[in-house]
């Protein structure tokens, strides 16, 4: 059992209703530090039926339930959650105070960072994962996205190419998410590394391939002082030593195992929604919710996988 900042102390959690507990309590401590108070006391809070914290919580655990529905996840939640949450707001109300509130879904996200020593951590690994918005024989005809980014993009390692948007993530060695940015497919992950690295100095960055850039890494390192370390293409006349190349490798299955979380269990390559600030702010409740059982799991005394909290609560 860990005690973080000895203010959370887990035990054990038995079944879903205790993580959801669990879960609230986290995010409302941390909300209530964190939100600016225009926000906790906007006009006619008082009225809300359902306050952000427990929007949030409810949201956070469709997620990890991967359920892509809004519609079928708020019915369950009325139908079996009533001793928990006793009165429900509509579903539109609900769907509407939760994209409004994204901006603090991610003050969350990065508050949790923070707690757990992430923000000053010296290594981090980038990379990107495709958000596909439709299929890839529907794009010509899609109309939701148009003129909100949505661009054709390839993903190398699944070797096709899909019609959407395009999230790219820094992670810690062990696996948290500290930072990501979305852009549309078509642009080139050199071109993100300045906006994701912007407020960091003095770190080291470890990518794979697509960031060799001759002007990129010399630039970061006068500028800020950080290393942006590529994998060398197998024709480089100029390789790392074997032994820093084998580290490198070691270190970028890291990222490669958060991507596959992401994708496998919190379906963040599937995410239906109408709007850009709906895709928004679905990407930053699955980002918060896979963090969030990064810390839960720290505070039980486990691994750091989200496959066991997801196992250990939802069987």
């Amino acid at each position: 059992m860990l005690e973080l900042h000895k203010k959370y102390s887990i035990k054990e959690i038995n079944d879903l209703k205790d993580f959801i507990i669990v879960s609230y309590v986290i995010i409302d401590d941390i909300y209530q530090n964190i939100t600016p108070t225009y926000i906790k006391e906007r006009r006619n809070i008082n009225d809300c039926i359902l306050s952000d914290s427990e929007m949030i919580t409810i949201s956070i655990v469709g997620e990890l339930l991967t359920i892509d529905s809004e519609k079928a996840w708020f019915g369950f939640c009325r139908k079996n959650f009533r001793d928990l949450f006793p009165k429900f707001c509509d579903r539109s109300r609900f769907n509407r105070t939760r994209r409004a509130l994204h901006s603090v879904i991610d003050e969350i996200r990065k508050e949790i960072a923070s707690m757990l020593g992430y923000t000053n951590n010296p290594y981090r690994i980038i990379d990107s994962i495709p958000i596909s918005v439709c299929k890839f024989g529907r794009a010509r005809f899609h109309k939701t996205f148009r003129g909100y980014g949505a661009n054709y993009g390839k993903c190398p390692s699944k070797k096709e190419t899909y019609f959407g948007y395009k999230l790219h993530l820094l992670v810690s060695l062990n696996g948290f998410v500290t930072d990501f940015v979305l852009t549309s497919a078509s642009i080139d992950d050199r071109k993100v590394v300045w906006d994701l690295l912007e407020s960091y100095q003095s770190i080291t960055v470890l990518g794979d391939k697509g960031y060799i850039n001759s002007n990129i890494s010399p630039e970061l390192k006068d500028e800020k002082n950080i290393n942006l370390i590529p994998l060398k293409r197998n024709n480089s006349k100029d390789q790392y030593p074997k032994f820093i190349r084998q580290l490198i490798f070691k270190a970028r299955r890291r990222i490669e195992t958060t991507a596959s979380q992401l994708t496998e269990q919190l379906n963040i390559e599937k995410v239906l929604a109408k709007s850009l600030w709906g895709l928004q702010t679905r990407l930053k409740t699955k980002l918060l919710a896979y963090n969030l059982c990064y810390f839960v799991n720290k505070a039980l005394g486990k691994d750091s996988d989200l496959a066991k909290i997801k196992e250990l609560v939802f069987g």
